[in-house]
Formats: C-alpha cells, sequence, structure tokens
C-alpha cells in the first residue's frame, strides 16, 4: 500500500484557481463521499484551507491514483485538466509525510509558525474519520503529523509572537499608515479570523473599531469583547465611508463588497484613502474595485512580503522545526516498510499452524485414552511452542528499515518455507498481526519530554 499526495497551495497556484478548488464550497462531507467512490483509493482524506486543496489517498498502484485524484479535483471543480495539471503537485509515500508534517508544523504555511494550521490538519482528520474513509495508514500519518507539529510548538519558538495571517493583515495597515491609533478600522466578518484580526488591531491602541456581519449576533458577540462599535449588515455603505482601514475575513462564497458599493462609499470621502486587506479565500471584495481611485486594495497573496520579513528573523527556529520533521518522517517511513513484512510474517504463522495441526491429527489415535483436559492441555503446549518459534523471526523483520533487507529475508523465508503453497492469507490474522505491531510500535515510543525554553526574542 502506497501513499499518495495531489494538491495546490499558494505555492504553486494563485487565488484566483485557490478561489474555485475549495472544497468547503460544497462541503468536506461531499468531497470524501465522491472520493471514496472512486476505485483506487482504499482510504481518502481532504485537507482544505485557504492556502491549500490536497487529497491524500493510500493506493495500491500510484499511476492508477495520480489519474484518478486529478481527474477528481478537475470534475468535482469543473476544471479543465489544463487549467489544473501546471499547478497540481504529487508526492509519494514518505516524501508526502514529509509534507503533511511540515504543514502540520507550520512551516509550509504562507506565514511561518501559523497556529491555525495544526487545528485545520485535526479537522480533516476528523471529517475522513467521521466519514469512514480513514484506515490503518491514513490513521497513522495524521497522527504522526500531529506529533510532530506539537513537538515543533513545545521545543523551538517557531510559533511564539507567530504571525497569523490575520497578523500580517495588521502589520501590512501598520506599514502604510505608521502609528494607527488616530485610525477608524472596520472589520468585516465575526468569524474566527475576524476575531483574531480584531484583537490584533485592538493590541495597536486603534481610535475606533467597527465590527459588522451578515449574522447580528455574532457580530455583537465579538464586539462586546472588543469594546468596538456594531454596525448593522445594511449599513455597510456607510461603515466604509468612515473607515480608514477595511479587512474583510468572512466565509462568503463569492465576494460581498462589488465595485459600485466601494465607489459609492468614496464619494463622501473627498478623497481621503480606503485601504482594504481582503484575507479571505473566495475573495470578499471584487479585485476591480482596487482600480477605483484612492482605493488600495490587498489581498492574501500580497501579505508574501510580510512573511519574508517574518521568515528570514526565525531562521535559526525553522533549521531546528525542519530536523523534528525528519526525525518524524523517519519514524514513519520506518513503520510503512516494516508493514511490508506482514503478508509474510501471516503466511508464516499459517504454515507453522497447519504442521501443528497436521500432527495433532497423526497423533489423534494415540491421544484417545487422554482426558479432555490433557488433550487441551496438549494443544495448548504446541501452540505455546509455535509462538515461541515465530517470535524472533517476527521481531527481526519487524525491526528492519530498510525496504531491500526486508525483501530479501521474506524472500528467503517464502523459498525455506515454501509459503507459496500456503494459502490466501486469512484476513482475521492479518489484522491481529497489524494490531500487535502498533502495539509493539506504541510500546517501543519512549516519552519525548520537551527542553526547557530558553528566553528570546523572535
Amino acid at each position: 500500500m502506497h501513499l499518495l499526495l495531489i494538491g495546490v497551495s499558494h505555492r504553486t497556484a494563485p487565488i484566483e484557481l485557490r478561489e474555485r478548488l475549495d472544497f468547503s464550497a460544497r462541503g468536506l462531507s461531499e468531497a470524501l463521499a465522491t472520493l471514496a467512490g472512486r476505485p483506487s483509493g482504499a482510504e481518502a482524506a481532504v485537507l482544505s484551507t485557504c492556502n491549500r486543496a490536497e487529497v491524500y489517498l493510500a493506493c495500491e498502484n500510484l499511476d492508477r491514483g495520480r489519474g484518478d485524484a486529478e481527474q477528481f479535483f478537475a470534475d468535482f471543480h469543473r476544471l479543465t485538466h489544463e487549467e489544473l495539471r501546471p499547478h497540481l503537485y504529487a508526492k509519494t509515500d514518505a516524501e508526502a509525510a514529509r509534507h503533511l508534517f511540515r504543514v502540520a508544523a507550520g512551516l509550509d504555511s504562507l506565514v511561518v509558525g501559523e497556529p491555525q494550521i495544526l487545528g485545520q490538519v485535526k479537522d480533516a482528520y476528523g471529517h475522513a474519520n467521521l466519514q469512514q474513509t480513514t484506515g490503518p495508514l491514513l490513521k497513522r500519518l495524521f497522527t504522526s503529523a500531529f506529533t510532530a507539529g506539537k513537538r515543533v510548538r513545545a521545543e523551538t519558538r517557531l510559533a511564539e509572537g507567530a504571525v497569523s495571517v490575520s497578523y500580517a493583515a495588521v502589520a501590512l495597515a501598520r506599514k502604510i499608515f505608521g502609528d494607527l491609533k488616530d485610525r477608524t478600522v472596520l472589520v468585516v466578518g465575526a468569524g474566527e479570523m475576524g476575531k483574531l484580526t480584531a484583537l490584533h488591531m485592538k493590541s495597536q491602541g486603534i481610535r475606533k473599531m467597527l465590527i459588522t456581519s451578515r449574522t447580528a449576533t455574532h457580530a455583537e458577540g465579538l464586539a462586546q469583547a472588543m469594546e468596538a462599535t456594531v454596525i448593522a449588515w445594511d449599513r455597510l455603505v456607510g461603515a466604509l465611508s468612515e473607515s480608514d482601514i477595511v479587512i474583510t475575513a468572512t466565509g462568503a462564497s463569492a465576494p460581498i463588497i462589488s465595485r459600485p458599493l466601494v465607489e459609492t462609499a468614496m464619494r463622501p470621502r473627498r478623497h481621503r484613502p480606503l485601504f482594504v486587506i481582503d484575507i479571505a479565500v473566495p475573495r470578499d471584495v471584487d479585485p476591480r474595485a482596487g482600480n477605483i481611485e484612492q482605493v488600495f486594495l490587498y489581498n492574501i497573496d500580497d501579505l508574501q512580503a510580510v512573511v519574508v520579513e517574518n521568515v528570514s528573523r526565525r531562521t535559526a527556529e525553522v533549521d531546528q522545526a525542519e530536523a523534528i520533521v525528519t526525525e518524524e518522517v523517519d519514524r514513519f517511513r520506518n513503520w510503512m516498510q516494516s508493514r511490508g513484512a506482514i503478508p509474510t510474517v501471516v503466511a508464516l504463522r499459517q504454515r507453522f499452524e497447519a504442521v501443528r495441526r497436521a500432527e495433532l491429527e497423526r497423533l489423534e489415535p494415540k491421544l484417545t485414552g487422554l482426558s479432555p483436559e490433557a488433550r487441551a492441555r496438549v494443544d495448548e503446549v504446541t501452540r505455546l511452542i509455535v509462538e515461541k518459534l515465530l517470535i524472533n523471526p517476527t521481531e527481526q523483520l519487524k525491526s528492519l528499515s530498510d525496504s531491500e533487507t526486508i525483501a530479501a529475508y521474506t524472500d528467503v523465508l517464502n523459498r525455506l518455507f515454501d509459503l507459496s503453497r500456503t494459502g490466501q492469507a486469512d484476513s482475521s490474522l492479518q489484522k491481529e498481526l497489524t494490531a500487535a505491531f502498533a502495539a509493539a510500535d506504541r510500546r517501543a515510543e519512549r516519552p519525548r519530554s520537551a527542553p526547557a525554553k530558553t528566553s528570546s526574542s523572535s
């Protein structure tokens, strides 16, 4: 079984395409159900955020799986292969795992160290679990990704004072205006991103904050927490006219601020500039609004300059975080390679068990005089002998981390014991061995305590 990743991100696709690849627009449940209906993927998960859309598959045939996943992307989002293919990336097995671990650790985010991404990875796994599209491979993959993300948080300062997308928006506003204390800020959207943005803006000591949302109760709750003023949704034009800075962060599936609406809001401003930072995906503001005189419109991709500054300040932390990811990838790779020995171990156990039962049947005439308790004891003793004989080869196979060595060992065992004649592996025995391997993995995992952090400016 192989691991396959197909996706796009802010590194490979412009925002115009990422908007069209937003799985949440139609719902992750529908996406997973559609993906599970395709023949190549035995397990599937979908990760969809404002900066990426990725599909993770466990499949037997990588070529067939890749073709199926690309077709799924195109069909589900009603795109042609010509539009999609130049922006897609594909990764397999350990490299696919490395990619997800880096994502969970905040190393592949638009803003390095972004703390929200680990929660989004957990949500993706939760949805897949709920839809019952995960299995042993993806469960191990995602739980290992959580470990990598948590270790990076605990053992580095990458997330200390982490610059989230919302904070980057505030940093951009400060570059434009300098001191924000005399400014009026309008936050459009009271969801998680709106809350974070409002919190960062409040910390800048702005003169006035306005909050509006299509859901009035959400706007009121956020405004109360931030000591801000609630603006009714139907007064959006007036709020735009009054504000210096507008930050939009709703979950709308189409632009909610059109060019005509912005033109109307600009008339009473008397050439006073309006700075609009649209951090929503899909975008909240019609891109054509940026062509209006004295309107300066930025979207999430424009925050890249802020990101570059952030990365340069965190080079040492990034190196340490990458080392942690590499450790966890090595553990995952070793786990994947050890799974390759399971069919041979199953066949070996079946062969030994067949020999044991055949010998008991041959001795049946000599055992007839024994009591039921004694016969049960003979059966138990012979079974324990088989178990003890198999302990060492099983552990030796499991401990191997090199795929070529595993292949050589399994080939030798197959030849020595003629395992090809054993027949179809018993599924219950294979599940039992898989569970035993997993339990052994957990026992081998020693608790890793995080080293004490030293105070340092990020």
